[in-house]
């Protein structure tokens, strides 16, 4: 359930010879190869096809970290392949997608397939079928995190991500650049509350862009702290740190750690419900809303949560009209409250 074999069998070849190793752990690690191998292909066509029409595509989370820094492939188990336009190349790219076979679909039963509800989500989800017969879902965004209890201006502008991103050799994918990276998958983990599914491995992504990143934390503090994240971005850190060995400067932490006794209580919490089996019932509802509402920085913050700003909202929602502004608030409540996975 941890989805961590082919991570393990990686780990277990660099300290076992291969002709002790048992056999099933190699096959496990070629399987999950074969995958990613099929994936990144598919990645790099739907990039061609963008670039064909001055659409920048940036790889998200464990998609960038495998296409563009970190060479063991079969040690990257994924779902689903995320990527990033700007919002104002969204609906073009949705469409050169679906005339390439893609087909919009999203896997919450809550969710409504099509364009509009995903445009207002931040965005659409896509089945595809592969030549090689494997089956990809394939996420277009045009929010990079897209929780719903981030808001929109505790995320950083796409604009201002695509315009910082950085090349890959010989490919028209594009990543974001080290700081934004980070902070990405940070409140990308955040977003799972830490141990949700994909759990354990979301704190993988964490640790390997350190690693094979050189980080400038001074940015990256000042992106926190602008951002007013830290709590979030704390734990995600701390986590790697803890259970990876992940090289995050412990003065970094302290710079950004939050109230000290908020921080006791949200990691009692999270060994009380458990970093592993991520697809175990978590929390009740209610634990749940309480957790989320201990991410924010302070009240005014997590007031502005439910809340955003009428400015916000426009744009989120893409309107112009003030009186519609009640009516997208109710539609937001109603999905943070109703709409949301398995806790």
């Amino acid at each position: 359930m941890n989805g961590v074999v082919s991570i393990v069998a990686h780990a277990l070849s660099k300290c076992i010879e291969k002709s002790v190793l048992p056999k099933h752990w190699g096959e496990e690690y070629s399987r999950v190869e074969d995958k990613l191998m099929a994936y990144m292909a598919e990645l790099n066509i739907a990039a061609d096809r963008l670039a064909a029409h001055d659409i920048p595509l940036l790889a998200l989370k464990n998609s960038g970290i495998t296409i563009g820094m970190y060479p063991y492939l079969g040690a990257c188990p994924m779902g689903d392949v995320d990527v990033l336009v700007r919002k104002s190349q969204f609906r073009k790219a949705h469409q050169i997608l679906v005339d390439s076979g893609y087909k919009l679909k999203f896997r919450c039963d809550f969710e409504e397939d099509n364009i509009d509800a995903a445009e207002n989500s931040g965005g659409a989800e896509y089945s595809v079928q592969l030549d090689n017969g494997e089956h990809l879902w394939f996420e277009l965004q045009w929010r990079p995190v897209a929780g719903r209890w981030i808001q929109p201006k505790q995320e950083p502008r796409t604009d201002e991500l695509v315009d910082r991103s950085v090349s890959i050799s010989g490919s028209n994918v594009r990543l974001l650049c080290p700081e934004d990276n980070l902070l990405q998958v940070a409140l990308h983990t955040a977003k799972h509350t830490f141990v949700r599914s994909p759990g354990f491995r979301l704190h993988t992504d964490v640790d390997r862009i350190v690693s094979s990143q050189t980080i400038d934390w001074k940015i990256f503090e000042k992106m926190v702290l602008k951002l007013k994240i830290k709590t979030a971005t704390y734990i995600s850190l701390s986590m790697a740190k803890n259970l990876l060995g992940t090289p995050v400067p412990e003065d970094v932490l302290d710079r950004i750690k939050p109230n000290k006794l908020k921080i006791k209580l949200m990691e009692a919490w999270l060994i009380n419900v458990g970093i592993f089996e991520p697809d175990s019932h978590k929390w009740s509802k209610l634990g749940y809303m309480v957790f989320v509402s201990l991410l924010y920085d302070t009240w005014s913050d997590f007031f502005c949560g439910f809340f955003p700003s009428a400015t916000d909202m426009k744009y989120q929602y893409g309107y112009s009209s003030s009186f519609m502004t009640p009516y997208y608030h109710a539609k937001r409540l109603w999905n943070i409250l109703v709409k949301r996975a398995k806790v």
